[in-house]
Parts: structure tokens; C-alpha cells; sequence
């Protein structure tokens, strides 16, 4: 057998395992709730800016990101920045690589890839760290509620149609709202392509962890990727381009990773 070939098998078969071994995932859930009560996602950054997400949910994205090779990344929700600078990273390394497998020459001013932040409240300190990054040429920052009609006619306006677009949603984390949001950014995505909604976790971690948030267990992103997803099983959805809508639950990304903030919430559309 190929030897390439025998490895990707051999990996395969190592997240099935997995995938079946609910105790390992048991486990790995009771980490992810202890971790939580320590704030463990606030200690990594990308590029200099903080993150909050877990390191393997970085992972996942930058291996999501070069396997569907995106030129519009939409992202709700910034903070500090760092989910935008690993975009915009990503981004820029496809750019390079397309350059090198072409001209040899990478046109910077020209490359078409970018990531669209939205955001309610973009502080002024993070709007300033992030306009002085090395990589804020390749990010548009737009501010305002990302279920608002205006701001997400300026979301479209950022689209010129042929894009590639991958979704990651990590705002206001209440079932209404991430519903809305998958109502409004679901669409956008481009087949074969994610939408990611962060933090489904909420569903799994004690209530007691959000007694001052507007979610808990049972009303929070992960009962909003169900009902949307129940949704376009029995009412249906058009997408951007006008092909009926269509998303699968991506659980070989959860059994890779083992712990995840956003069980349920890698989705692929087809």
C-alpha cells in the first residue's frame, strides 16, 4: 500500500476509535468544564493578539481554512482580535503559496483574500491593536449588531458574488440570536465550505457557569444549531447562490480534536 495512503487510513481509524470510546470523551468533557472554571482560553494568543479559543479549536480552524481555501472569511464577534489574526494568517499564507505555484511574484496590494470582523462594541483599544497589526490590510473591521439590516448590508457589501465563503459565528452566544445569525450567515456559505458556530459547549457545562448570562444549557448556541438544522430539514433554505441549502454535522473535526468548544457546531455545507 501507499505509504501516504496507509498513514491517512491509520489516522482514520485512530478518530473513529475515538469516536467510540465514550469514556476517553467523557473524560475529555470533564477537562473542558474543570479548564472552563480557570478561564483556560483567555491564556493563548495568534500573532501577538489574544484568542480565547482552546488551543485545539485553532487547530481545526487553520486546518478548515487550507482544506477549503476561502477568499472571504465572515466572522461575528471579535474581542481582542486573535480569531481575526489567525483569518487573516491563513489567508495570507494561501496567497503566498498561490503565488508561488504561479507567478512567483505575490502581489500584496492586489491579493483578493480578507476577513469581514463584525462586532457590536469594537473597544477602541482592540480596534487600535488590531489596525496596527502586520495583517489589518487583510481584515475589514464592521461595526454593529450582526443581525442588524444595516450592518449586514455592509457584510454584502464586501461580497462581490464568486467568493468562496467560509462562516464562523462567535458573538451574543443566546438561542435567538445565533439562530438569526444562522438565518442571516448560514446562506453565505459556500457549498463545501463551514459555517462554525463556537461555544455550542455552553450546553454541556454547569448552569452555575453562566448565572449572570442571558443563555444556559437549555437555551444556547448548540439548541440554535438544532432548531436551524431541523429547519432546513423540514421548511428548506436557499443559499446565496440560489442551490438549496444544506449542512451536515461534521463530527469527524469533534472526535479529532476529543475536547472542543463547539461540539455540534462544524458545519459543512454540501
Amino acid at each position: 500500500m501507499d505509504p501516504v495512503e496507509q498513514f491517512r487510513k491509520e489516522v482514520d481509524g485512530n478518530i473513529k476509535a475515538i469516536a467510540a470510546d465514550q469514556a476517553f470523551l467523557d473524560l475529555s468533557n470533564a477537562w473542558l468544564v474543570h479548564a472552563s472554571k480557570h478561564f483556560y482560553s483567555y491564556n493563548f494568543s495568534w500573532l501577538g493578539r489574544p484568542i480565547i479559543q482552546v488551543p485545539q479549536d485553532m487547530y481545526a480552524a487553520q486546518e478548515l481554512i487550507w482544506a477549503c481555501r476561502p477568499d472571504v472569511i465572515i466572522e461575528t464577534g471579535i474581542a481582542h482580535g486573535g480569531s481575526l489574526i489567525l483569518s487573516a494568517s491563513m489567508l495570507a499564507m494561501l496567497d503566498y503559496c498561490d503565488a508561488m505555484q504561479g507567478s512567483g511574484v505575490l502581489d500584496v496590494k492586489n491579493a483578493r483574500r480578507k476577513v469581514v470582523g463584525v462586532d457590536i462594541d469594537i473597544r477602541p483599544h482592540n480596534r487600535q491593536a488590531i489596525e496596527a497589526h502586520p495583517l489589518s490590510g487583510k481584515i475589514k473591521l464592521i461595526q454593529g449588531s450582526s443581525v442588524a439590516e444595516e450592518t449586514v448590508s455592509e457584510v454584502l457589501a464586501e461580497l462581490s458574488g464568486d467568493e468562496r465563503i467560509m462562516v464562523f459565528l462567535d458573538s451574543n452566544h443566546t438561542h435567538e440570536h445565533v439562530l438569526d445569525e444562522l438565518e442571516i450567515y448560514g446562506p453565505m456559505t459556500s457549498p463545501g465550505s463551514y459555517c462554525v458556530v463556537w461555544d455550542t459547549n455552553i450546553e454541556d457545562l454547569p448552569d452555575s457557569m453562566w448565572a449572570n448570562r442571558p443563555w444556559n444549557r437549555e437555551r444556547n448556541p448548540k439548541s440554535a444549531v438544532r432548531e436551524y438544522m431541523g429547519q432546513l430539514d423540514s421548511v428548506g433554505r436557499k443559499g446565496r447562490d440560489g442551490a438549496d441549502l444544506k449542512f451536515d454535522y461534521d463530527r469527524t473535526i469533534e472526535a479529532k480534536l476529543a475536547f472542543t468548544a463547539a461540539p455540534s457546531g462544524f458545519l459543512k455545507r454540501r
